[in-house]
């Protein structure tokens, strides 16, 4: 479960989006929808309605020794709608 979900993605978007109960993660690339959602109602303790996700193409430098090299890397990013009246706690602070 815990190789599932990667990090939370604390951005001023992602913020905004709290007050609608959706919070964001980045997850693994091979993780399915369901797969998502089993890891967070065990890990977190809540109900989870939907899961939607998307995979984004950023790009990193990477320094060789002839100079610098760039190499693209793929992220996928999970978008989590939880129950009215429900919360995660790493988003709150607490």
């Amino acid at each position: 479960m815990y190789k599932i979900l990667k990090r939370p993605i604390i951005t001023e978007k992602s913020s905004l989006s709290q007050s609608m109960n959706v919070y964001s993660f980045e997850v693994d690339r091979r993780a399915k929808k369901p797969q998502i959602k089993k890891a967070v109602e065990q890990i977190f303790s809540v109900k989870v309605l939907d899961v939607r996700t998307s995979i984004f193409r950023r790009s990193k430098k990477k320094s060789l020794r002839a100079g610098a090299d760039k190499r693209v890397v793929y992220l996928k990013k999970a978008f989590v709608k939880l129950k009215d009246g429900e919360k995660i706690g790493v988003f709150e602070g607490v």
